[in-house]
């Protein structure tokens, strides 16, 4: 369960959460075309709470803005200013920040011009993302393809492929989905990124793929080869290497390293599925692999390991 924060950043004030409004008009309400981030803080070893990957959070929403043509009104220092500022109006120790980018008031067409872009950074208490230790997923009828949407990047409207995914697969009683594009091939889970583990070697799909390019991702691959396991991370991974695989797990901000134990299928096509086939991944999950990643993931986070603990932490005094 999320527990927002009593106060939330807006267009360069900081107002009460009941205060922070839009206009019904607002364009990303209607068409979708809002961005935002999803930024965790964690509270270290040490007592202090630190921003994991600050500088390249913002970094990606600023990309993700160009992506569809939004423009921040402010720099990338001001939005991470304005981050550590209501953190600590909050006094928030640990927990999920959600910058947000909403494109607002003017045309009502799809494409607007010179339209109002309102600038909110909301944050609360948010303490697991599956509540549990390991996870059943179900492979999902919809598809991803890079040609139909910027998948790549966090916009809003991209999240509705996330929300059918995993609605379909806990309606049938699994934790969350698992993604492919039209070609069959893994691309993720319903809002998460995909890594599995065949033999000694870590696997995830190609950010060439309709994947977005998360930044938990990108620190797995780091702790990976800093440990000496060899990575491919432009893998094309079909749904018998999936099954085939030794381990596998869901890697994100709010997921950050969730093993995964079962992948099921339905048989059928078109609205003729019958039957649900559900599969273990592996001999054990966690597996050794995904076990120490998780490990050393979470120490990297909490400020026990100094030099991640130097490039990746924000710390907020």
């Amino acid at each position: 369960m999320f527990k927002p924060s009593a106060k939330v950043w807006m267009n360069n004030h900081l107002v009460p959460l009941e205060e922070a409004k839009v206009s019904v008009w607002a364009h990303g309400i209607h068409y979708g075309d809002n961005i935002f981030e999803g930024i965790k803080i964690y509270k270290c070893i040490d007592g202090r709470s630190a921003i994991f990957r600050l500088r390249p959070h913002v970094r990606r929403l600023f990309f993700s803005a160009s992506a569809i043509g939004l423009k921040i009104p402010f720099s990338m220092i001001e939005i991470e200013q304005a981050i550590i500022d209501t953190i600590k109006e909050n006094n928030l120790v640990e927990g999920y920040i959600r910058p947000l980018i909403i494109s607002g008031e003017g045309d009502i067409g799809p494409c607007p011009h010179n339209n109002v872009i309102h600038t909110v950074i909301g944050m609360g208490e948010w303490e697991s993302y599956f509540n549990k230790e390991t996870i059943r997923t179900k492979i999902s009828r919809w598809r991803r393809d890079h040609r139909v949407m910027p998948f790549y990047a966090k916009v809003a409207a991209d999240y509705v492929n996330a929300k059918l995914a995993k609605m379909e697969a806990e309606a049938s009683g699994f934790d969350d989905a698992i993604v492919l594009d039209l070609h069959d091939y893994v691309i993720e889970m319903s809002a998460a990124n995909i890594f599995v583990v065949k033999g000694s070697v870590l696997m995830t799909p190609s950010p060439d793929q309709a994947i977005l390019r998360g930044i938990t991702r990108d620190s797995i691959i780091r702790l990976a080869r800093d440990m000496g396991i060899k990575v491919k991370d432009e893998a094309m991974i079909n749904k018998n290497l999936l099954y085939d695989s030794d381990e596998a797990f869901s890697s994100g901000t709010a997921a950050e390293v969730t093993p995964i134990k079962t992948v099921a299928e339905e048989d059928g096509e078109g609205d003729k599925y019958t039957d649900i086939e559900e599969m273990p991944i592996g001999k054990e999950c966690p597996g050794p692999i995904t076990k120490k990643l998780r490990e050393l993931f979470l120490k990297a986070a909490k400020g026990e390991v100094p030099e991640y603990a130097r490039e990746w932490l924000t710390y907020v005094d």
